[in-house]
Order: structure tokens, then C-alpha cells, then sequence
């Protein structure tokens, strides 16, 4: 054969090599958490807390539910209970990102984060499940990522990550839900068009000692020295940019007193 032609050939070969070679390696890799024969006590949660889901898409994993966005590839919130009990730090080997079986339209893969120049973000934070290697792997799936700017997941963001932990601990335990803003027209990453937040939600409730007090932050998803505390908000304003409805399940006193109202009292 010419040379000419030889060497963009060779060239052609080994890109479409090395890309299948990757693939191969990666699920080979790649273990699904195993969950079946885990701790179940670590499972419990109270269904009251969960959101409404505005695309019907509910998945309840071992350690924590999510209501999934086909249309933004990522989940719209994740809802999970961190007990003061669950407060370890393991070193756990960090597994590979694998996509999420319980999807039926299947979660984004996560090449469509390879240089896209986001993170992967957790929304469940690895670290809040280091109790347990199963629990650790399982926030692994790419259901529980979302683009993030990296200093934004690696500031405010894991700052405010390290406090609800805090909290946890001060209260004996909390829920959480969090999530990004998802709306039409973000600017998406990757071939499956994983949408951008502009701003990403946490909202943090407390029932302990029979007293319920909840936090919620809406923080822009870009880099910020300002506290966490500077951008509390009402779960109400998180109700109006998000159309999901957090505690519906609460009588409609307690929902008013809830979400209507900022009040940092107590965190």
C-alpha cells in the first residue's frame, strides 16, 4: 500500500482502537453497587419528606430516592435522611461512575462530563455515605450527578456540603433535598445534551426534639467568595423556580410554616 495512504490509516486504527479500548476497560471496571444484602436499617425513610416528582420518574434506591429528568439527563432532586450515626470516614477506593439500571430511558453516560469543562457533581455528597461501602458506591451512579462548576462544587458548594454534615451531628440527624434548577434553554454538555443549571437547591429539615425547623439555599452554580448563609431562601421561592412541591404531604399549617418564611434561627 503507499505510504500516502498507510499512515492516516494507521492513524484511524488506533483512534478507533484506543476509543473502544477505553470503553473496555471502563466496564470492565465498572461494578454496580450491590445493595441487596446491606444494612436495611440504614434505608428507612419517612416518605412524608419526599417532593413531588414533575416528570413521574421516582426511584428509590438503598440509601436515598431521586425523581429523574429524561429531558435534562440528571435527577430533579435526590431525598435522603443522614443520621448523626452515619457520620464515618472511611477510605474508601473511589469506584468508577456507572450509569443508573433503575432508569428506564437509561441516566447520562459519563463521557458526556469528559472535557466539558464541569464536574461531576454529587448531589448526594459521597462523603455522607462512608458509612458503608455499598452506600459510598451507590452515589456513584449518574443519577446523582449533575454539571457543576468546579470551583463552585469545590467552594460554596462542598463548604455548605461539610455543614449539613455538622448539623446532622448537632441534631442528631436531618433530611435533605437538593437538586439543580432544571428549565428550559440551559446550555447542555455532551452528546445526550446533559443540561447546566444556572443554580443549584438544598433544603435541610430538622424534626428533632419534636420542634421541625428547615434551611433552604438557592446558590448560583459559579464561583462565589460570599457564605452559603447569604444565599438562604424560602422553600417557597425554591416552589416557584423548580414547580416541585416539597412537603405536600404536610398539613397546610405546618407547610406554611415551613416554606413560607427565611428563617435562620437555630443553624
Amino acid at each position: 500500500m503507499n505510504r500516502k495512504y498507510l499512515y492516516p490509516l494507521l492513524i484511524i486504527v488506533v483512534t478507533v482502537a484506543l476509543y473502544y479500548g477505553e470503553k473496555y476497560v471502563d466496564t470492565k471496571n465498572e461494578a454496580y453497587p450491590d445493595t441487596s444484602e446491606t444494612d436495611k436499617s440504614y434505608s428507612e425513610f419517612d416518605d412524608r419528606f419526599l417532593p413531588t416528582s414533575t416528570t413521574g420518574v421516582i426511584v428509590s434506591h438503598q440509601y436515598y430516592t431521586l425523581s429523574y429528568s429524561e429531558a435534562h439527563e440528571q435527577a430533579e432532586w435526590v431525598a435522603y435522611e443522614l443520621k448523626k450515626s452515619q457520620l464515618k470516614n472511611s477510605d474508601f477506593k473511589r469506584p468508577y461512575f456507572v450509569e443508573d439500571r433503575s432508569i428506564a430511558s437509561g441516566s447520562a453516560d459519563w463521557r458526556n462530563y469528559k472535557n466539558s469543562g464541569y464536574d461531576r457533581g454529587h448531589l448526594l455528597p459521597a462523603a455522607d455515605r462512608k458509612f458503608d461501602y455499598d452506600a459510598y458506591h451507590e452515589t456513584f451512579l449518574t443519577s446523582n450527578i449533575s454539571p457543576q462548576n468546579n470551583e463552585f462544587n469545590g467552594g460554596i458548594w462542598n463548604k455548605l456540603e461539610q455543614k449539613t454534615r455538622y448539623w446532622a451531628k448537632k441534631y442528631n440527624g436531618v433530611f435533605v433535598i437538593t437538586g439543580g434548577v432544571l428549565e428550559d434553554g440551559l446550555p447542555t454538555i455532551g452528546d445526550e445534551k446533559v443540561s447546566v443549571p444556572a443554580a443549584f437547591y438544598k433544603i435541610v429539615f430538622d424534626k428533632s426534639e419534636g420542634k421541625a425547623k428547615v434551611i433552604a439555599f438557592l446558590i448560583p452554580n459559579q464561583p462565589t467568595d460570599k457564605s452559603y448563609y447569604d444565599y438562604t431562601v424560602s422553600v417557597d421561592e425554591i416552589e416557584a423556580k423548580t414547580g416541585i412541591d416539597f412537603f405536600s404531604q404536610f398539613s397546610k399549617a405546618m407547610q406554611e410554616q415551613l416554606e413560607s418564611s427565611v428563617d435562620r434561627k437555630g443553624w
